[in-house]
């Protein structure tokens, strides 16, 4: 193993732009110089999500055709997983911009959870197609005129957990509720079970009879297993898990990092955008990426 020093940090506190602009020798920055010199196969970053995002556009680039980079994330359900996108690289999406993400989306599900011709689904108010604001209606024309995605039209809250679609498409500020959403409540859930487990002995024996039951639900919602959230769209592999990762959730951050770097994920979405009219016009970039890609002249 080879110890690459870096002498700053991106405080979480900090601006992306300005700090990547300062701070030549932060940690993130050596990190994505490594990986765009092929010296790793894949980045993890617990960091400043802000920066390690711009850090990755900056150095890194985005792919060929790819207008805006997107942030993914692994849901859960009975069933198994599904891949939800955007949850935090877009504010403002357009119709086309959901559109790729459908694309990058498809790829991920398909090589890394190993799901053949992966539903795609636009997550909306209503399951009527086309039903939404004007982005989702605008994506829906393009994926229904597209035809080479198994697209199945919108998708409501309430369906994900049926595992309804295994790629649920939508911007950034929509994914990233949804996704903290599913956690508090999960995490909410069973506190309430360790309460009404210790009220008494009635309790304590219900959760000995129930402590396998438990276990495997408990297992089912473990979210530090895909805590790991890939940054589609640019030309190399990152990965963004939370600030507060403890040692576990890093340890499987790496590993999905390990899985995602063998798939050769960055490639495989250049090849599904190379040749084709993916990009008709140059939509405003994200806030906080046009800044620094600003800074970064």
């Amino acid at each position: 193993m080879e110890i690459v020093p870096a002498s700053q940090v991106v405080e979480m506190d900090e601006s992306p732009a300005l700090a990547l602009k300062a701070k030549k020798d932060s940690s993130i920055l050596v990190a994505m110089d490594l990986l765009k010199q092929g010296r790793a196969d894949a980045l993890v970053t617990a960091g400043h999500s802000g920066a390690g995002m711009a850090a990755a556009v900056l150095k890194l680039g985005r792919l060929p055709g790819v207008d805006r980079p997107a942030l993914a994330v692994q849901m859960v359900t009975e069933t198994g997983p599904f891949v939800l996108l955007d949850i935090g690289a877009n504010m403002d999406s357009t119709g086309h911009n959901l559109y790729q993400f459908a694309h990058m989306g498809s790829v991920y599900a398909e090589k890394v959870l190993g799901v053949l011709k992966p539903r795609i689904a636009l997550l909306s108010i209503g399951e009527e197609r086309g039903k939404g604001d004007l982005a989702i209606q605008q994506a829906t024309e393009m994926l229904d005129a597209d035809g080479s995605l198994n697209f199945i039209g919108n998708v409501e809250g309430r369906d994900l957990v049926k595992h309804m679609a295994d790629v649920a498409v939508c911007d950034a500020v929509v994914g990233n509720v949804t996704m903290k959403f599913f956690e508090g409540l999960a995490r909410f859930i069973f506190r309430l079970w360790e309460k009404e487990f210790r009220r008494g002995i009635r309790g304590k024996l219900a959760y000995l009879l129930m402590r396998p039951a438990v276990g495997r639900i408990r297992a089912l919602f473990d979210y530090e297993k895909l805590g790991a959230s890939p940054l589609l769209g640019v030309k190399g592999m990152v990965l963004i898990t939370h600030g507060s990762a403890k040692r576990r959730m890093i340890e499987f951050a790496v590993e999905a990092g390990a899985v995602a770097g063998r798939a050769q994920i960055p490639q495989l979405i250049a090849e599904e955008f190379k040749g084709q009219a993916r990009r008709p016009a140059a939509p405003a970039k994200a806030a906080g990426v046009e800044q620094a890609e600003k800074q970064g002249e």
